[in-house]
């Protein structure tokens, strides 16, 4: 795809998409990290619910640890796969009083240390935490970015590093949200509304004939 093409595309998700941020609620950089843990195969939206009353009152690491692992799960029993990601967390900010002195690290090398946290969450955290142009690829940002054509990877690394080259310096910051947020509301996995696509007539979908 055409630089000018690729940047055509940012330009118009950026005017079509009102505010290109997370939707996980989170009020500082270490809830934010849970949030993330969280949303693992999870939406946003049941993550949001499931730590409204959590964030509250747990704000830092050693408030999860005096909750305890069980506390935990009373509150995220609702989200799949809870009894790992309680365990995680609670190690995690173990971790984080004992290694970092109860403080979220802007290097992906001592992120991907925590427990529960891998290169995406990592990445989610030093973008939107630490404003750093990374590209935490999620299913929404796999799907559309090799649908549309923007790159053709195999596999969730692949795509961060074929997206890293072919970004606009402009939309640095911003191009993960653009791409989730397309993914999540318009370019749907099972019922992509092309009709109401902005990108419509740059996407690779578009060429292929209906059967």
């Amino acid at each position: 795809m055409k630089k000018e093409t690729i940047k055509k595309i940012f330009d118009l998700l950026d005017e079509s998409i009102d505010k290109p941020e997370s939707e996980l609620e989170y009020s500082n950089p270490f809830q934010l990290l849970v949030a993330v843990i969280l949303s693992a195969q999870a939406t946003d939206k049941s993550v949001n619910k499931a730590t409204k009353s959590l964030f509250k009152t747990h704000k830092t690491p050693t408030d999860f640890v005096n909750l305890g692992e069980e506390g935990l799960k009373t509150y995220i029993k609702t989200i799949g796969l809870y009894n790992n990601k309680a365990k995680n967390i609670i190690k995690a900010s173990k971790l984080l009083i004992s290694d970092y002195n109860s403080t979220i690290s802007d290097k992906l090398e001592d992120l991907i240390k925590l427990p529960g946290v891998g290169r995406k969450t990592a990445n989610v955290v030093l973008n939107v935490v630490f404003k750093k142009p990374t590209m935490p690829v999620d299913t929404h940002v796999f799907r559309v970015s090799n649908r549309i054509g923007l790159v053709n990877t195999k596999n969730p690394l692949d795509t961060e590093k074929a997206l890293l080259k072919i970004v606009p310096k402009k939309y640095g910051i911003d191009a993960h949200h653009l791409l989730i947020l397309h993914g999540r509301y318009t370019c749907k996995a099972r019922t992509p509304l092309c009709e109401e696509c902005v990108i419509e007539k740059y996407c690779k979908k578009r060429v292929i004939p209906k059967k």
